[in-house]
């Protein structure tokens, strides 16, 4: 059976939300909206809802609860210019729900307390229950009950819960006329505008409610298969099925044992409510399908929502969720800067994010895309921002990418700033077991747990410690005006022939900007004041040249304007010359030019570290795969997007998550594809922001190439193939729906847009798709793999899907919640899956194997062979020289039982039974004695008996279902398009003999008055 594991998902409430609290409903402008609202927060913390007098119910879903503060949100001001400040109406007693389904696109709910230690006790307690992460993984029947207390809350003016919501909850598979039969049924209001009383809408009835109006025939169907068309399974059909079909059988026996009678016992007791049935070892249809709704029963191993992997590695033996960009909330060009996103970003478990500074006006340090025409934020207000929300999601520690164009005067502002924000979460000095030295690996998230990194250009340390010092006595101009840009660290020049080339790649094909060289610039300026002066020169003439009515048109920028705004673009890269203060904030993180692999390996300096554009990074991945997944098990990297991604779009990050870069830096306002991938991956480990790699990609004495399409050393190869059988309240739209799944992992491992069910029109309740299984034969790397599931309307818009890592998939009939674009769980949309997992088998030994795996049905019975054998010589010939066995009787049974069976096992069955049974029948086989000449047993071996089962099995009846279904879909392709053209056919003949019919008619009537002026 699968490991057992207590999923402890609910998180008690605390008893001042069950009570709930008396506050006013406000706006941002801190107007009033509702007064003396009855705020409460339900049993299973799953909604926030609220009444008051003369008002509808309403209710926030709290796993749509992103933050929780109190005051106003950040916003952009009003005159356009993107400071972000708090609304001076809003006080320290308005307590804010943000909310939403994106990091974009979210909605500010805000209450007020009679006093701030309401409102502080309020916020305190929500965030205690909000998020709770492992809520989004809940069994379908809990769903169902969540779906059922949100009807139950949202009520009318009267306190009552109107029909229309219920029938809206079953209008896609089914018209309004069966759900209102149901109601009557069940003794219910049925009238479209009925209303229902909370006490008389019970779970029991809405269930009722469920399985009258979307029967489950899927489940039933597998019900009858097992049960043999019985109203019961017993506990041996119980115990095969567990162990055949619901378990991975590549698992470890003493860690997952299998079913025997006692375990299975234990549960048929947690689902079975008929005693009767459980004193004679059966279960019921309706505790069967309890089982197969229930967390027992989940798709992956909850204990990888818990932190399970070891956090005691080097830094660099972690994938890390990371952010590009951070700041922005749309388009690279022209597009609008947020403090809000960090906040987002944070929550929802990133652990890398990026600052962008560049100088501001009165000494403020400012966050923008440069000359990008792009708002700015206030510095200060992010990192204040940082600071409340680094460590709500996890522990871990948060590393600051800065992108650093400001002057030394205000580097030294941003570092200050740093250290009186943050205080002891800045990690100022190296830790004294872990120091900066060449060889020392880089320190492990515990160690740097609630610790905040910065990553910027560091200086030579003498250098540093020299102008520090200087700093520090008061020669603060002097230091100010020293160019350092040829004095930071991994800046020397160095050739080798080894090196890899990046200098002939265009400046956005190189290395990230913030490492570009501009000591050429630099040294032509003798002062700070000279450089400014310079810069806002070069910065006037070259908005001249642009055209200056683009100028405050960024909210309305045409096609034209656009181009010509990107065509002039030219970015300016971050500098070197870097202020002492901020340099002796970096530590573990520092950036360096990257100058090849094998300089990396001869300095040893694993605190270095060097990001790349995703096209320097997959030509480096295309000519030194080997050598990149080397490097990134001491050295960390970094992959950002190619600057012409102008919309935001992200690149696929798979593919350097297969050469083992840790921060694959996407732009999380973006809910694509790679961002579902990103999300979903980071969802597992407790949702901390930190991933162990493979062991082959930690270790230094393997070697592991990302193209690999053979095994790799170590790793064996796996099995999967999936069945998608239906979907339950996919859409609340009566439309057509199919269901697409794919494979994201190594090269040789991807697949996708090849496997897809048929549309089943008209239905988004309960589609049952039963489509032919999907296979993944072999998957090299199961490590690395993640398997989509995506369900879609017919006209190709998203409706949900799931991302589900393979090295944590559990086989058997299984139920797949979904979730949206940004990876916010839906709250009933799933759909009902068979999923077979295995060890990978070359088809070659496919025999070898299953003669292993179940020898039963190989070894010719001795009663079978004297059968046979009669049909040639005769029944007095074959008469055993031995006494009949006690055990024949059994064999025979044993073989009698494998033969109706009739399915092939890939690994052997541990079973006891099937042991005994295999040694009994061989202990038989060798005991007998030949008896027949040698003609005639090759006769005997030639003439094996044959089923219609292991007919079945054979590869030639698959080609031949798998050819007649080609065919036949051909021939129905071929029909339908007949039976169009046909349809056309008749109606242009029919169209045509009616016009025809119309002008005889005509004439008719024109020849008889012709005839009447004749006369």
């Amino acid at each position: 059976m699968a490991k057992q594991f207590d999923f402890n998902w609910q998180i008690p409430v605390p008893k001042e939300l069950l009570c709930g609290d008396i506050l006013d409903r406000v706006e941002e402008d801190g107007s009033l909206i509702e007064p003396a609202c009855i705020v409460k927060v339900d049993e299973y913390g799953f909604f926030i809802y609220w009444t008051s007098e003369g008002r509808e119910g309403q209710v926030i879903e709290c796993s749509q609860i992103s933050d929780i503060r109190t005051g106003a949100p950040f916003k952009p001001s009003s005159n356009g210019n993107g400071n972000n400040s708090l609304s001076e109406s809003l006080d320290s007693r308005v307590v804010c729900i943000c909310s939403g389904l994106d990091f974009v696109n979210l909605t500010y709910t805000y209450f007020q307390a009679r006093d701030e230690s309401e409102a502080e006790r309020w916020c305190r307690n929500l965030h205690h229950i909000t998020h709770n992460y492992k809520a989004n993984n809940v069994c379908p029947a809990m769903q169902l009950k969540k779906h059922w207390l949100k009807l139950s809350l949202m009520v009318n003016s009267n306190h009552k819960i109107p029909v229309r919501s219920i029938t809206r909850t079953f209008a896609s598979g089914k018209a309004e006329k069966t759900v209102m039969k149901m109601l009557k049924q069940l003794k219910l209001p049925d009238g479209k505008n009925d209303e229902i009383a909370c006490e008389d809408f019970t779970f029991e009835n809405f269930m009722l409610l469920y399985h009258g109006i979307g029967p489950r025939q899927d489940l039933e169907d597998l019900f009858t298969e097992i049960s043999y068309h019985k109203n019961h399974i017993t506990a041996s059909q119980l115990i095969d099925f567990m162990n055949n079909v619901q378990r991975d059988p590549r698992l470890n026996e003493v860690i997952c044992p299998f079913y025997n009678r006692t375990s299975i016992m234990e549960l048929i007791g947690r689902y079975e409510t008929d005693q009767s049935f459980i004193d004679r070892e059966w279960i019921s249809k309706p505790a069967f399908i309890k089982y197969l709704m229930s967390d027992e029963n989940a798709p992956v191993f909850l204990d990888r929502l818990n932190i399970y992997q070891d956090m005691d590695q080097p830094l660099s033996h972690y994938y890390i969720n990371s952010s590009h960009n951070t700041y922005l909330i749309g388009r690279q060009f022209g597009g609008k800067s947020s403090v809000e996103m960090y906040r987002q970003v944070l929550i929802a478990g990133c652990r890398c994010i990026e600052l962008d500074c560049w100088d501001g006006a009165n000494n403020e340090p400012i966050i923008t895309h440069g000359k990008a025409m792009c708002t700015d934020i206030n510095f200060r207000d992010v990192i204040l921002a940082i600071k409340e929300t680094a460590f709500i999601a996890s522990d871990y520690p948060v590393i600051l990418s800065f992108e650093n164009h400001c002057m030394k005067h205000q580097q030294y502002i941003l570092a200050k700033y740093c250290e009186e924000v943050f205080g002891d979460m800045l990690l100022r000095e190296p830790l004294p077991s872990v120091p900066l030295k060449p060889g020392v690996p880089l320190p492990s998230p515990n160690q740097l747990k609630r610790k905040i990194l910065i990553k910027n250009k560091r200086l030579k340390q003498d250098v540093e410690r020299e102008q520090l010092e200087k700093f520090l006595r008061g020669e603060r101009s002097t230091v100010e005006t020293i160019d350092t840009s040829n004095n930071v660290e991994g800046e020397d020049p160095v050739t080798s022939e080894d090196n890899v080339n990046l200098a002939s790649a265009s400046s956005e094909d190189l290395a990230h900007p913030e490492e570009k060289d501009t000591s050429s610039i630099v040294d032509l300026i003798a002062s700070e004041s000279q450089f400014l002066q310079m810069k806002e020169k070069h910065d006037a003439d070259k908005e001249d040249k642009i055209n200056l009515k683009l100028v405050g048109k960024t909210d309305s920028l045409t096609t034209e304007d656009e181009s010509q705004l990107i065509s002039n673009y030219r970015y300016e890269s971050a500098t070197t010359n870097i202020h002492p203060y901020l340099s002796s904030l970096i530590n573990y993180i520092q950036p360096v030019k990257f100058q090849g692999f094998s300089i990396a390996e001869k300095r040893g300096v694993m605190h270095n570290m060097s990001s790349f554009n995703e096209n320097t990074g997959l030509g480096l991945i295309k000519s030194h795969a080997i050598e990149f997944v080397n490097y990134n098990k001491k050295q960390l990297s970094r992959i950002y997007p190619k600057g012409g991604r102008v919309e935001s779009s992200n690149y696929m990050p798979q593919i350097f998550w297969n050469a083992g870069c840790q921060m694959v830096s996407l732009n999380f306002q973006t809910p694509d594809l790679a961002m579902q991938l990103n999300q979903g991956k980071f969802e597992y480990n407790g949702n901390c922001g930190y991933l162990l790699k493979p062991e082959f990609m930690r270790r230094s004495d393997r070697e592991f190439n990302p193209f690999s399409e053979c095994s790799v050393d170590g790793v064996i190869p796996a099995h999967c193939s999936v069945q998608v059988i239906s979907g339950q309240f996919l859409s609340d739209k009566k439309v057509g729906t199919y269901v697409e799944v794919d494979m994201y992992g190594l090269p040789t491992d991807t697949i996708k847009k090849e496997y897809r069910t048929k549309v089943i029109p008209n239905n988004g309740l309960n589609p049952v798709y039963n489509s032919e299984p999907f296979l993944f034969r072999k998957v090299v790397l199961p490590d690395l793999a993640v398997l989509r599931i995506a369900v879609y309307e017919e006209s190709s818009k998203l409706i949900g899907q799931r991302i589900l890592p393979l090295d944590g998939l559990q086989a058997g009939y299984r139920h797949i919640s979904l979730r949206t674009e940004g990876n916010f769980p839906l709250s009933l949309p799933t759909v009902f899956c068979k999923i077979v997992l295995n060890t990978y088998i070359p088809e070659c030994y496919d025999e070898y194997v299953n003669k292993l795996a179940d020898p039963t049905r190989f070894l010719p019975a001795a009663n079978s062979r004297t059968d046979q054998i009669q049909v040639l010589v005769g029944e007095d010939a074959v008469t055993a020289p031995h006494d009949s066995s006690p055990h024949d009787s059994a064999d025979h049974k044993v073989e009698s039982k494998y033969q109706q069976n009739g399915k092939t096992k890939l690994t052997p069955s541990l079973s006891p039974t099937t042991n005994t049974d295999s040694q009994t029948l061989h202990t038989d086989l060798t005991k007998s004695k030949p008896f027949l000449p040698a003609h005639l047993m090759e006769v005997d071996d030639k003439l094996k008996s044959i089923s219609l089962e292991s007919l079945r099995l054979t590869k030639e009846y698959t080609k031949c279902c798998k050819q007649h279904a080609k065919e036949l879909d051909s021939l129905k392709k071929r029909q339908y398009k007949e039976k169009i053209f046909t349809q056309k056919a008749h109606c242009s003949n029919n169209t045509a003999a009616k016009t025809d019919l119309a002008n005889r008619k005509s004439l008719k009537r024109k020849g008889c008055v012709c005839c009447l002026h004749v006369i």
